[in-house]
């Protein structure tokens, strides 16, 4: 299987479905693991690198997960795979451009994959579409069972699962959860926010993970304490208590939006409809800004029965736009779309070959004025 066999679409947990997906993203849940018997990475020479990844490797793809699996070495990847695996969320930036013998092997609907000689010798993940930690938490366990069964873990009676990272130690599970907040960012209550995430104990990061910004207004929300709290208390505390609170939080700042700064809505729309319709250069920045306030005013009239001039008339252009076959009009799952594969390594991997930046800007303000301008 080749990379381009996927990269042409979304992947099915960012296509906007799942429970409260006009907000929540995606669930993802991580376990980090090392074999017994072998030193953490940072100790280990690249022959043992070699015999973990060999190991691993055998056993994950002899796995049976319902979906076919495929492998790729991660060191040996061309650099624009690289980016593209990053971006896809498939990777992380550190397990891509680390060294050493490294890979990763992804289910072809890509809700599970497996970096092997990241920070730790296994890392699993387990992605949904909405908020659905609990899913995500049965599936990925029964996962770890299958690869537990056929290789031996370094776990502590006392310290639990045993990590290159003290943070990780115990339960060795990262839970996070993509969410989408442009009404807390345009009502000016974001840094609030953040600051009182921070405050209980939660990791806020980026769109693609540690190190980056909140591109598109898209934030990861994650636990940082593993030792001494069971997986399924982390879990019922992100999906019964911080989740729906965040989520009320920023549905109060859309209704705050409608009913008190309409005028500020209705020209953030109206400007990011007018930008994505006519320019000819766009940046990757610019796209992910501009579409995140289409994805609002979407899903604030899909969700609220929200009515404003500019909420109508995007309303409008979208029942006209869409697929120009069956003429269903464009949908959150095509803004998300055109989030993803405008995205720098997919618009290349897409096009066949490296672009510089002028002719990515170009050829991402072709898709997206494509997508929006198609007439009924």
């Amino acid at each position: 299987m080749k990379l381009t066999d996927i990269s042409s679409d979304i992947n099915e947990w960012f296509d906007g479905s799942g429970p409260l997906a006009d907000i929540v993203i995606s669930s993802r849940i991580r376990l980090a693991r090392n074999l017994a018997g072998h030193k953490f990475l940072s100790r280990c020479s690249t022959a043992e690198k070699s015999d973990i990844l060999k190991k691993l490797r055998d056993v994950l793809m002899s796995l049976d997960l319902g979906d076919k699996i495929f492998y790729i070495s991660v060191d040996k990847a061309p650099v624009l795979n690289k980016h593209f695996l990053v971006e896809r969320h498939l990777i992380s930036r550190h397990h891509a451009f680390g060294k050493g013998p490294r890979g990763v092997v992804i289910a072809q609907r890509e809700f599970f994959t497996a970096m092997i000689n990241e920070e730790d010798h296994l890392r699993i993940q387990l992605l949904k579409g909405g908020l659905q930690l609990s899913q995500c938490a049965r599936q990925i366990n029964h996962i770890d069972d299958m690869i537990e069964q056929k290789v031996d873990y370094a776990f502590s009676p006392r310290y639990g699962y045993l990590t290159a990272c003290p943070t990780n130690l115990g339960t060795a599970i990262r839970v996070s959860v993509m969410l989408h907040l442009p009404a807390l960012k345009m009502t000016g209550q974001i840094e609030k926010f953040l600051n009182a995430t921070r405050d209980m104990g939660l990791a806020v990061r980026g769109l693609f993970g540690e190190g980056t910004e909140a591109a598109g207004d898209f934030y990861q929300i994650s636990n940082q304490v593993t030792l001494g709290i069971s997986e399924s208390d982390i879990i019922s505390q992100f999906e019964n208590v911080i989740i729906p609170e965040i989520v009320e939080y920023e549905n109060a700042a859309r209704n705050q939006l409608l009913s008190k700064e309409s005028d500020v809505l209705d020209d953030k729309i109206s400007r990011a409809m007018a930008l994505l319709r006519n320019a000819h250069l766009i940046s990757s920045q610019e796209a992910l800004f501009l579409l995140s306030h289409l994805r609002l005013g979407l899903n604030m009239h899909e969700h609220m029965g929200a009515s404003t001039p500019a909420i109508d008339t995007l309303c409008r252009l979208i029942r006209q736009g869409g697929d120009a076959d069956k003429r269903q009009g464009l949908s959150i799952a095509t803004i998300n779309r055109l989030f993803m594969l405008t995205l720098p390594a997919h618009l290349q991997l897409n096009y066949g070959k490296a672009l510089d930046p002028t002719h990515r800007d170009a050829l991402r303000a072709q898709i997206i004025r494509s997508a929006l301008n198609q007439e009924a």
